[in-house]
């Protein structure tokens, strides 16, 4: 593999980001079917698990990838967005791609994107073009299987022109309306769209609108269930230090004492949902009965999540977690009080337009004394003074504060909090939220390495 610089890497970031942003979308599989067609179809090259759903979807995601790496199987992840570098989304083996692959990957692709691009209509995005290069480091590599995080909905998204062997979906909630749909209903339908023929659908827990959407997708192409709550699910789980310990009913039986070191109900269910797709996977089911124990408890021990309600800092403690919309947040609240002894939190918030703010705003209302509002790199970045509006009009005056750029609200929020009783004893803590953007840019300013 060649050298590469700095520099190449660079260009390579500067060419990607120069092209549609995941944010402007055309709904289509054309570009990226012609382009793996063009490619000689590395997608086929490897199963694949995808993960649709709204919430916990890259949480998942890793789970899955570090059970199959636990029963000895080399896995390719494409997950998105990316906290910190971009090289974050092609991950094998457990780690991102070395700078050399990536741009080695990119320049081999390139000539065939610029094929597509050139066939009329739009142009290839940033998105599409990830995921062709995705696909085809999988099929150098080579993997074993392929875990597949989708980047909104299902049907028309990039990555569905896979056929999965298992398809996940999270639980899905209000987000994303604009491209989606106006109800959980309609966006689960979008999203039914990655269970294909003579796959294994695992749904974790639906509302209802959006269980019927799913089910009613299998049954179309006759897709086996398995349903949180009724196939698989989390049957106990108590805090832990430095997590939780969970008891999980999977398809072959039950797991006992499964540390699990993320904190949260929601994590526990990311969980459950994660092991059941893994024995669908590897065909575990109540006339096998449990895969290996061992490997099942050792591979959830070994999960991170960063971004995820992530500890980046003691004395004050700051939490660092990348919910983007009323549901996240209100499972990142519950988490907090479940398994942090703050007598008092300062939030900083930073979020993005397009979101339901109010309802994220709201959320946190109950649990921060304190919020300082900021401002995040993404060129989709609501103002500080604008987002200082709206939490003024939900905290009241007398708990906001406006300070537009990041380093310096953190600066703040931290003074706060250390002004506040003393963090030995539980004492104030700092939570840092409302995007992904937010999170990484938090993450890298408190010295936290690439995710």
């Amino acid at each position: 593999m060649r050298s590469t610089g700095t520099a190449d890497l660079a260009r390579v970031e500067g060419e990607l980001l120069a092209r549609w942003p995941e944010t402007r979308l055309e709904p289509s599989l054309g570009r990226i079917a012609a382009l793996v067609d063009l490619l000689g179809s590395p997608h086929r090259a490897y199963p694949v698990v995808q993960v649709a759903g709204t919430n916990g979807k890259t949480t998942t995601a890793r789970m899955v990838d570090e059970l199959l790496r636990g029963f000895g199987l080399r896995v390719g992840r494409f997950t998105s967005p990316h906290l910190q570098s971009v090289r974050e989304r092609i991950v094998l083996d457990g780690e991102p791609v070395s700078p050399e692959r990536f741009v080695e990957t990119h320049d081999d692709v390139a000539p065939y994107v610029r094929m597509v691009d050139a066939a009329g209509g739009h142009p290839m995005s940033f998105f599409e073009v990830m995921v062709g290069m995705a696909y085809a480091t999988f099929a150098e590599a080579p993997v074993d299987v392929a875990v597949v995080e989708v980047g909104m909905g299902g049907t028309w998204d990039a990555t569905t022109v896979v056929d999965a062997r298992v398809a996940v979906v999270t639980p899905v909630a209000l987000d994303h309306a604009e491209y989606l749909g106006p109800d959980v209903g309609t966006i689960a339908g979008e999203k039914a769209g990655v269970i294909k023929r003579d796959a294994v659908a695992v749904l974790a827990r639906q509302q209802p609108a959006a269980l019927d959407a799913l089910v009613r997708r299998a049954v179309e192409v006759e897709a086996v269930v398995a349903r949180e709550g009724t196939e698989f699910g989390v049957l106990e789980r108590r805090v832990a230090v430095g997590g939780q310990q969970v008891r999980l009913q999977g398809l072959g039986g039950e797991y006992a004492e499964v540390f699990l070191p993320l904190f949260g109900a929601h994590q526990a269910q990311n969980a459950a949902t994660a092991l059941a797709a893994v024995e669908a996977f590897l065909g575990a089911g109540a006339g096998t009965g449990p895969i290996d124990q061992e490997t099942v408890r050792a591979a959830f021990a070994a999960v991170r999540s960063p971004g995820r309600l992530e500890r980046v800092r003691t004395s004050p403690t700051v939490l660092v977690d990348a919910a983007h919309n009323p549901a996240g947040m209100a499972a990142t609240v519950e988490a907090v009080r479940e398994s942090f002894d703050f007598t008092r939190l300062v939030g900083v918030v930073g979020v993005v337009h397009g979101k339901d703010v109010e309802g994220m705003l709201r959320e946190l209302e109950g649990v921060c004394a304190e919020l300082v509002v900021t401002q995040n790199a993404s060129p989709r970045a609501m103002p500080a003074d604008e987002l200082g509006a709206l939490a003024v009009d939900v905290f009241g005056a007398g708990r906001v504060s406006v300070s537009p750029r990041l380093p310096e609200a953190l600066s703040e929020a931290i003074e706060l909090a250390e002004a506040g009783p003393d963090d030995a004893l539980g004492g104030s803590g700092v939570l840092v939220t409302g995007s992904v953007v937010t999170a990484g840019e938090a993450r890298t300013i408190l010295g936290r390495s690439q995710a």
